[in-house]
């Protein structure tokens, strides 16, 4: 009776939204997990609750739905996991980048062919910050500082050796003449843990979303000295300077959406890919963008397979030219 019911209800909104006859005959019959790769108040995490919120105020999803913690392992971790559960749309794994450069550095067997994608949702730009009693006030006092002593400066940043804020790091410090393996990097399982490392002092700069710096910028404890986006940010971080104003053309993001299980059917396909195109265009979503400083970038289909076919191109080149890939 439950399945019929629901059914029947998922049949009248997907006729609503246009989705094809041939898709129109599954929904969700029991509670779908939203599998993240970090530790609570981490970038991925914030993504999954963003994307829990919307669903749940749209009513797409008749089951209920949680948030599962897989941190570690640089996302391996949540990857395993999700990929138990092969032709099941009841899981769905936050993504990001690292799926790409993990498989790259050597650090994953797994890639996005692996999983099957749903839908590219943000795109996430990394601020540098220390606190605000360091001696470092501006980003080019940065540049002085990793060009001439990098192995005294322990950075901090989630959740992958190789991913995008290493990434942003290999980028400046080769821009100015350096060698990216003569940074020193300290990995965390979530944004939040190395901010509480920097905040704490063991640390002396971290790499992070920029919306995971906002409150501690606000409340005094935390400095921004550049982003990595390619124009400034707006709201409390709009007095930021990028990189690229910073005489460096550094320009480095994380693309974060989707994906199932490997072997997804097709009509569990197409009722997540229409849940997130829904997802994309609510209001309370695009607010939630706004204030989490990320960037939009929704693809689904074709689109965000190729799209993935680039990144790994794209991201490959650059661990190479750093000297961060295996």
């Amino acid at each position: 009776m439950f399945k019929i019911k629901y059914l029947q209800y998922f049949l009248l909104l997907a006729l609503a939204h246009g989705v094809p006859v041939w898709a129109q005959t599954w929904v969700p019959t029991k509670n779908v997990e939203i599998i993240v790769a970090s530790v609570p108040g981490g970038s991925n995490d914030k993504t999954g609750r963003e994307i829990e919120k919307a669903l749940n105020e749209l009513k797409i999803v008749p089951t209920s739905t949680s948030i599962v913690g897989k941190p570690g392992g640089g996302g391996g971790i949540s990857m395993a996991y999700t990929n138990q559960h092969p032709g099941d749309g009841h899981y769905l794994m936050v993504a990001t980048s690292s799926i790409n450069s993990n498989h790259i550095i050597g650090a994953s067997k797994l890639t996005y062919h692996d999983f099957t994608p749903i839908a590219s949702l943000v795109n996430d730009y990394v601020v540098f910050a220390v606190k605000t009693d360091s001696p470092l006030k501006t980003g080019k006092e940065l540049m002085a500082q990793l060009k001439s002593k990098p192995q005294a400066f322990p950075m901090g940043f989630a959740n992958t050796f190789g991913g995008s804020r290493h990434i942003a790091a290999g980028l400046l410090i080769k821009a100015i003449g350096g060698n990216a393996r003569d940074l020193k990097t300290v990995v965390f399982k979530g944004s939040s843990e190395a901010i509480s490392g920097l905040l704490g002092g063991h640390l002396e700069m971290v790499i992070i979303g920029a919306g995971n710096a906002v409150a501690h910028v606000q409340s005094g404890r935390m400095r921004v000295l550049a982003v990595t986006s390619p124009q400034r940010l707006s709201g409390a971080l709009s007095f930021v300077p990028t990189w690229r104003e910073l005489g460096v053309d550094v320009v480095s993001g994380s693309w974060r959406g989707v994906m199932g299980p490997k072997e997804l059917p097709a009509a569990q396909l197409a009722f997540w890919e229409n849940a997130m195109r829904q997802v994309s265009q609510n209001a309370g979503w695009k607010t939630d963008i706004e204030r989490n400083y990320w960037s939009e970038d929704f693809a689904i289909g074709a689109q965000f397979r190729k799209d993935l076919e680039k990144d790994y191109t794209d991201t490959k080149k650059i661990l190479v030219d750093i000297g961060l890939a295996k």
